[in-house]
């Protein structure tokens, strides 16, 4: 069958699109490989209703909703290909050898984080190196904390952070900020260590401190990074989307209707938002889908 709409990715944004696709009665075939980005958080934070709890969770109890409606399936697995049938649609093919066809496609795929190569931060990140301090800061409140510093980091980030505990901010061997910057991080009291970290130590996932190669031990609970990000996925390349440069990485371009620059496929979450959130990007895949389904009725 070709089905009205393939959504690539089922986390937030995917599942969100899928409930207005659902609950309009269309046919509607959701690939999920099973790997969203916040796997490695223990909780959600912020999310309206659903503060604290995990988003592994979350997701399977959307899921689960969504599974209520019997013109949803759901694929196990991840999408390689995707090529257009001209005016029938798309055909994408799956890991599996399995090829799914639609008049619709949806990329709700996501982005992956690309961590700096320093020892000890994969096995801490999203427990105790983190990203968000609106997701995560609340829980190290009035502790140290730290920010990593690097090339294109918001020079704001380290006096934000500072606002959840006493804060340091670690240039890693670099030039670091420049001097009004670094009078402004002084002023309001936040540290600066120039040194070259030799990685980060404590029992992981918990953080007591960076080792600086000087051999130092600068104590902290937690350490902000602002990872650089790529697509999950090179469908949208190989549609021929257009991408714009965002603040930490390529974000897919879309109209006010979600659809990139390839008719008739639609975008959503953070594969195309400039600042993401699992909130955003709910907000955003119910948009998609609504977008989605109207184009379904009035471009028939």
């Amino acid at each position: 069958m070709r089905y009205d709409a393939l959504i690539v990715g089922g986390s937030f944004a995917g599942l969100s699109a899928a409930m207005q696709l659902a609950r309009a009665r269309r046919n509607v075939c959701v690939v999920d490989a099973g790997a969203p980005r916040n796997r490695f958080a223990a909780a959600s934070h912020g999310f309206f209703g659903q503060d604290g709890v995990p988003p592994l969770k979350m997701i399977a109890d959307a899921r689960d909703k969504l599974l209520a409606y019997p013109s949803v399936k759901f694929v196990s697995g991840s999408a390689v290909a995707a090529s257009s049938d001209g005016a029938e649609g798309f055909t994408v093919s799956l890991n599996n050898g399995e090829q799914v066809q639609t008049r619709k496609l949806l990329l709700a795929y996501g982005i992956q984080d690309g961590l700096p190569d320093i020892a000890g931060i994969s096995e801490r990140w999203g427990k105790s190196v983190l990203h968000c301090p609106y997701c995560h800061g609340y829980e190290f409140s009035g502790r140290p904390l730290g920010v990593l510093f690097h090339s294109g980091h918001p020079p704001d980030h380290s006096l934000l952070i500072n606002e959840w505990g006493p804060t340091t901010v670690f240039l890693n061997g670099g030039d670091g900020p420049d001097a009004e910057t670094r009078a402004r991080l002084q002023s309001r009291g936040v540290a600066i260590e120039p040194g070259r970290i030799v990685g980060l130590e404590g029992a992981a996932p918990q953080l007591a401190g960076v080792r600086i190669d000087d051999g130092r031990l600068v104590p902290i609970e937690a350490l902000y990074v602002v990872p650089h990000t790529r697509p999950s996925s090179p469908l949208a390349e190989q549609l021929g989307c257009a991408f714009d440069d965002g603040p930490f990485g390529p974000v897919l371009r879309v109209d006010g209707m979600k659809m990139t620059t390839v008719p008739d496929v639609y975008a959503a979450g953070d594969l195309s938002m400039k600042f993401t959130n699992a909130t955003l990007a709910s907000a955003d895949g119910l948009m998609a889908g609504v977008s989605l389904h109207r184009s379904l009725v009035f471009d028939a």
